[in-house]
């Protein structure tokens, strides 16, 4: 029998009946990988949520998760879709003063820490918030409560509240609220997300029409469930019965892609740079004919299109190809890799050509956490995809593109509003039902959306001609030597850039050439590496406009990450911290160019 899903928990349901396993959710401990079966994961979240009902929450009352990824999240997760507690995830990087506002804002009356880092940082703002009653963990930490206490306390009162939880459960309807998501932005005080049971369910359910794998594959799950993109793509992975293997550290994701030998997972750009410079850096180390095979290899991916039909002589060297090399960057991906899921920013089209000249399709896709979130995606189910697009609107959605290029769109996924915001919901649902992306972009071919900036971030130089930075990043990011890039200008006479270099390839690049430092502060300063970056951004400024080129640059000595600030816990630009941070070198930069 077919399991209609309409809310996020009638995915147990489904599982248990339809796609049985030993290992429907994966993690690790100690180095050790462990499983839970699909029964397990049923029984374990009902215990959850009977323990919830025994502790006197109820439907509408809300409770925060603050923690890496880990299998038992999902018991939370479940526990509180099936009571009608509200879900407030909250990421495990952000600051005290977020956590104190974001707590105190969505009301929640519980709190859920991962480890011992992670209470010993909550547990004193916790105690200066009288509302939020109790704080558990999910890992065993000396003097604190662990989450195992609310299962055995709902396993004792199964008796006694079993029939009141299935009579919970049955009122439970698509419209009411499933989640609260507070979106870290990259301005500004958070927004408190409202999404709707329907919201999540319709998109999910959308999404995961778009490939064939489901009970007999795997997958890794490592981005932040606590960002609606992953955990979309979490639910999508269960509702076709996917085994679910979480890494809770960046660090472990190689490791566990050789272990767990996924069909698929969900990655960002960033990431997938990285495995792209890897590729690289390997051919680097070799020498000869090996060396000049590697790369002749790696030149032939940008004949790479989806759906296209290649000549005889191209598909002999791809086959040759495939032989020497890209079936050794598939085994470094575990061998099994069919599909890639990239969002949360514009993917290099070179990216996608490797890899999918390697067999291992690249799903570009784009989203808001306002619609739940995927609005496009490339699809191989119906062969819609093509590289340097986020491919075709979802199934449900309806997009149309403003008079001044700002992508609006409809449909099911679109949020319920911002939690205590009305006047801040108005600004971007408009009378006629339209959510008004902040994004510009453009479709191709008639169906294939192409992101080309955010329309906040365009801005005009002093003679009237406007900028969209993104773009200008993103080209020049395609430089190796380019890690992180902020186009700048507002109001001057010409666009300048502020660069973040590759550390790791710099430095390989300066042994080549016999230059030494002491350290980053010292390596960018000297003539010879300022003079080969400037280099990198000539080469991207003969694809721009005369008015988009790079007229000067400033070289930072930091990496860009979450944790320094510049960059957004999704890895996206945080332009005013790094516009506040850099001021001294954009005002070094227009002081002489007004000379």
């Amino acid at each position: 029998m077919t399991v209609t899903v309409t809310r996020t928990f009638d995915i147990l349901d489904k599982c248990v009946q339809e796609f049985p396993r030993e290992d429907a959710l994966g993690g690790k401990k100690d180095g050790n990988w462990y499983t839970f079966s699909t029964e397990e994961y049923y029984k374990k979240s009902h215990q959850f949520a009977l323990g919830l009902l025994a502790l006197g929450l109820v439907k509408g009352d809300k409770v925060a998760t603050v923690t890496t990824n880990r299998p038992e999240w999902n018991f939370a997760d479940m526990g509180m879709a099936m009571t009608g507690v509200v879900h407030v995830p909250l990421y495990p990087t952000i600051g005290e003063d977020e956590y104190k506002f974001i707590l105190e804002h969505s009301e929640s009356k519980m709190l859920i820490a991962g480890d011992a880092k992670l209470f010993e940082k909550l547990h004193p703002i916790v105690k200066r918030l009288p509302q939020v009653k109790d704080i558990y963990t999910f890992e065993e930490v000396e003097g604190a409560k662990n989450y195992e206490e609310i299962l055995a306390l709902g396993e004792s009162k199964r008796n006694e509240l079993e029939a009141n939880l299935n009579k919970i459960k049955s009122s439970i309807v698509p419209e009411d609220l499933a989640t609260l998501i507070y979106t870290s932005g990259t301005t500004g005080i958070p927004k408190g997300v409202m999404l709707s049971q329907k919201n999540l369910v319709s998109n999910f359910v959308a999404h995961a029409k778009m490939h064939h794998l489901g009970k007999d594959h795997r997958v890794i799950s490592f981005l932040p469930l606590c960002h609606v993109y992953e955990r979309s793509v979490n639910y999508h992975f269960q509702y076709k019965g996917m085994g679910v293997y979480y890494v809770g550290n960046l660090s472990q994701i190689v490791a566990a892609i050789k272990e767990i030998k996924p069909h698929m997972f969900n990655s960002v750009p960033r990431l997938l740079e990285k495995v792209y410079d890897g590729f690289v850096a390997k051919g680097k180390e070799l020498s000869g004919i090996k060396k000049s095979l590697y790369f002749w290899a790696l030149r032939l991916t940008r004949h790479f299109e989806y759906n296209k039909n290649y000549g005889s002589v191209l598909k002999m060297k791809i086959k040759l190809a495939d032989k020497l090399i890209y079936s050794k960057w598939r085994a470094a991906l575990g061998n099994n890799i069919v599909y890639v899921v990239s969002g949360g920013a514009a993917l290099q089209p070179r990216i996608a050509r490797v890899l999918g000249m390697a067999g291992m399709y690249n799903l570009e896709g784009y989203g808001l956490t306002e619609t739940s979130p995927v609005i496009a995606v490339n699809n191989p189910a119906t062969g819609e995809m093509k590289i340097g697009t986020v491919g075709p609107v979802l199934e449900g959605f309806e997009v149309k593109i403003a008079a001044d290029g700002e992508i609006l769109c409809k449909g099911p996924g679109v949020m319920m509003g911002y939690y205590k915001a009305p006047e801040l919901t108005a600004e971007v649902i408009d009378e006629n039902g339209w959510f008004h992306t902040g994004d510009i972009g453009v479709f191709e071919d008639g169906k294939y959306l192409k992101i080309t900036d955010r329309k906040k971030e365009i801005f005009k130089l002093s003679g009237g001609k406007y900028i969209a930075p993104q773009m200008i990043e993103n080209k020049l990011k395609t430089s190796n030597l380019i890690e992180q890039v902020m186009v700048i200008g507002a109001n001057e006479k010409f666009a300048s850039a502020l660069i973040s270099p590759n550390f790791p390839l710099l430095h390989d690049w300066c042994a080549e050439h016999k230059i030494h430092f002491e350290n980053n502060e010292e390596l960018i300063k000297i003539p010879e590496v300022v003079e080969k970056i400037q280099k990198e951004v000539q080469i991207i400024n003969k694809t721009l406009g005369s008015h988009e080129q790079i007229n000067r640059i400033r070289l930072v000595c930091e990496e860009w990450t979450p944790a320094s600030g510049e960059l957004s816990p999704t890895l996206k630009l945080r332009r005013n911290v790094v516009a506040v941070k850099y001021q001294h070198l954009i005002n070094d930069i227009y002081s002489a160019g007004r000379n």
